[in-house]
């Protein structure tokens, strides 16, 4: 029986939805593996994940307590005044701990590595934003038909 040789990745595009920590950071942190590893990357944020590429929230991003079964507390804990920005301190002084940079350092570091950083069109025009609104490593905002054109043979992540 012969082996099948798999060939390497050579493009991701991944797709960044959530506006919580624990939502933005994996897509961060595979779009940088990727990089690293001599990888194309695309990123699209969509949704509550532009959070990450816009100027005035990119620093806010907290953990979200709250419906969160990661947290493995009740939900009525995670609703105690101060308990997100409590998880979030938590969970920023562990990644500091590790070398793990902010989401605007890292999103600057990810653009430097040669990663194409996009806004999704729809939620641009539903939150009512302007490409003002948005970090300088943004390379544009685009339809979700030109997200598919720049994922030609890659492989799409979804975090």
């Amino acid at each position: 029986m012969a082996i099948e040789k798999m060939e390497p990745i050579k493009k991701v595009s991944i797709i960044i939805s959530k506006g919580s920590l624990d939502g933005v950071y994996p897509g961060l942190i595979m779009a940088n593996g990727a990089r690293m590893e001599g990888i194309e990357a695309t990123v699209f944020f969509t949704f509550f994940g532009m959070d990450a590429i816009v100027k005035n929230k990119q620093k806010k991003i907290k953990i979200a307590t709250v419906g969160n079964p990661g947290m493995h507390m009740p939900t009525i804990i995670g609703m105690i005044p101060g308990m997100s920005a409590m998880a979030t301190k938590m969970m920023q002084k562990k990644m500091d701990e590790l070398d793990i940079p902010p989401v605007d350092e890292f999103i600057e570091m990810i653009s430097d590595a040669g990663a194409e950083l996009y806004a999704c069109k729809a939620t641009v025009d539903m939150f009512g934003l302007t490409e003002k609104d948005f970090v300088s490593q943004v390379n544009g905002i685009i339809n979700v038909a030109t997200f598919y054109e720049k994922s030609a043979g890659a492989q799409i992540i979804f975090t």
